[in-house]
């Protein structure tokens, strides 16, 4: 039978929409979220920049002395990041709120790893050195670490941070949930059991998004009308409510869809039974077959 080249392509593609679909059908998407797992709630409008959750992070973690100290308020002069050494940082941004005295006024927001519901780093891993538990916390295994520093890529609020000083060892670092704390019953992480201003409300996410909501309905004037970490990302363990909005005070616009929705989706559809391999093989071969039968063409012509 002669095959055309329009025909040629045409089954190809067919054949690879049909065993893409099944594959998909067969390999549909799961969130792997535990159902209700702690979380934290932190309230912008109770912080006071004291970063006592700093310290506590830092000893708690037993991590290198800071160059300044914890009461140094000179370090809201410029933004800072966690890093391998710094678990949780607080910075300070001005929304636009004026005080009686036309002042602005000051907005603290913590930041550290935020233990999304459905971890871009855990899929990125490739040898399952990170894990998202059943109690919330999305746990690093140094042990199974190669550092291939994918999760740090992966990672949409950047924060996964790699020990570039320490060349025989070195290891992913982040905010850690406090694990083993939490693990144990009525263990709270550092940074929430030490806030003076209870800014930083630990629990159940679930009641943690009721307490929330509750707060923006007693006072809607007080907050922006949006809890971020809800729903970005398909949600995460630290939840926030704030006075200003969101983007003037250093957060991300985020998708709602958790991205490994979308790679682990490409992923199976690709390589579901092996045959996405055959496949393209396949049609690079025919490729090759169609152009070298053009240029024997063309030689004869000539």
């Amino acid at each position: 039978m002669d095959v055309s080249r329009r025909n040629f392509f045409g089954i190809m593609a067919g054949t690879g929409t049909l065993l893409a679909g099944r594959a998909r059908k067969a390999h549909a998407w799961e969130s792997k979220a535990p159902d209700n797992p702690y979380g934290c709630l932190v309230d912008l409008t109770r912080c006071v920049g004291c970063r006592k959750c700093e310290e506590a992070c830092n000893q708690s973690n037993h991590l290198p002395a800071p160059d300044k100290s914890f009461d140094d308020k000179s370090v809201f002069d410029i933004k800072r990041r966690p890093d391998d050494s710094k678990y949780t940082v607080v910075n300070r941004y001005y929304g636009g709120k004026k005080n009686d005295q036309d002042e602005l006024l000051p907005t603290f927001v913590k930041i550290q790893c935020m233990h999304c519901q459905d971890p871009s780093c855990v899929s990125a891993c490739i040898v399952g050195a990170l894990t998202k538990k059943d109690n919330g916390a999305v746990h690093y295994d140094v042990s199974k670490c190669i550092g291939c520093r994918y999760c740090m890529v992966a990672c949409p609020f950047e924060i996964p941070a790699y020990e570039y000083h320490n060349p025989l060892t070195p290891h992913v670092r982040k905010c850690t949930f406090c694990f083993e704390k939490i693990s144990k019953s009525g263990g709270v992480p550092a940074c929430a059991s030490v806030c003076p201003m209870e800014a930083i409300t630990f629990g159940d996410r679930k009641q943690l998004l009721e307490i929330a909501r509750k707060r923006i309905k007693n006072d809607p004037g007080k907050y922006v009308h949006h809890i971020y970490g809800e729903k970005e990302v398909g949600g995460t363990s630290w939840l926030y409510i704030s006075g200003e909005p969101f983007e003037k005070v250093g957060f991300q616009k985020l998708p709602l869809a958790p991205p490994p929705k979308l790679t682990e989706t490409i992923q199976h559809s690709l390589f579901s039974y092996l045959w996405s391999p055959i496949l393209l093989y396949s049609i690079l071969g025919g490729v090759m077959w169609f152009k070298n039968k053009d240029d024997k063409g063309g030689s004869h012509e000539s």
